[in-house]
């Protein structure tokens, strides 16, 4: 776990130094993104009981990988050293969960993130095991988001000139396609900690999605 933690770590330290390359120091409201990101989620698995509903799982498992991005962000200070957080993370993470419900877990760490203003890793370990995600779905889930949002970074989605939509569909939507045809690829092995490997799989990624918005841009 602390390999993959710290291999995540430094994914989104490259990210959000592509956003803004002083990001530390800008104390962005990471706790009010995670809020947010529980909400869109809540949506997502479906809350109301006038009406019917059908649980979207995989966009609420989408939710908990962008609230992974943005918890990480929030462990990061000033002093940081990845190896040292990553090991932090590690030891703070439960080894026993009790289980509860997807609604009742976002709404714990939502309200966590908005009363005291931080991110609780025990919390959202609670939201991954209820949408049931493991540790390694959300390394494989992370890994391909990161690389969208570098994707997306670097095609102008900070001025407001890159698309979303892609052939009638959401890029996520193509991004978790292209994902499975990766994932089936024995030789690409982008679960592997092995350092070139994870790195052979995310040029390939980006590849395979540059090709793909080529096709629609």
């Amino acid at each position: 776990m602390r390999e993959a933690l710290a291999t995540m770590l430094r994914m989104q330290d490259r990210i959000n130094t592509q956003v803004h390359p002083e990001w530390i120091a800008q104390e962005f409201a990471w706790h009010r993104a995670i809020w947010v990101e529980c909400a869109e989620l809540v949506d997502h698995y479906g809350y109301k009981w006038w009406k019917r509903q059908e649980h979207d799982i995989a966009q609420v498992q989408l939710e908990v990988v962008d609230i992974w991005h943005f918890g990480l962000s929030a462990l990061f200070t000033a002093d940081s050293n990845i190896e040292a957080l990553a090991q932090q993370t590690a030891s703070c993470w439960p080894q026993h969960i009790e289980a509860t419900g997807v609604l009742e877990a976002a709404e714990r760490l939502a309200a966590i993130a908005a009363g005291e203003r931080r991110f609780s890793i025990a919390a959202f370990a609670a939201l991954l095991a209820a949408a049931d995600m493991g540790f390694g779905e959300l390394y494989r889930q992370y890994l391909g988001k990161n690389v969208l949002n570098r994707f997306r970074q670097d095609h102008g989605y900070k001025d407001g000139s890159y698309r979303k939509q892609w052939a009638g569909r959401e890029d996520n939507e193509h991004l978790a396609e292209l994902l499975a045809e990766l994932l089936a690829d024995p030789v690409a092995g982008p679960l592997d900690d092995h350092a070139d490997m994870r790195t052979d799989a995310e040029a390939r990624l980006y590849e395979a999605l540059s090709q793909r918005y080529a096709g629609v841009a």
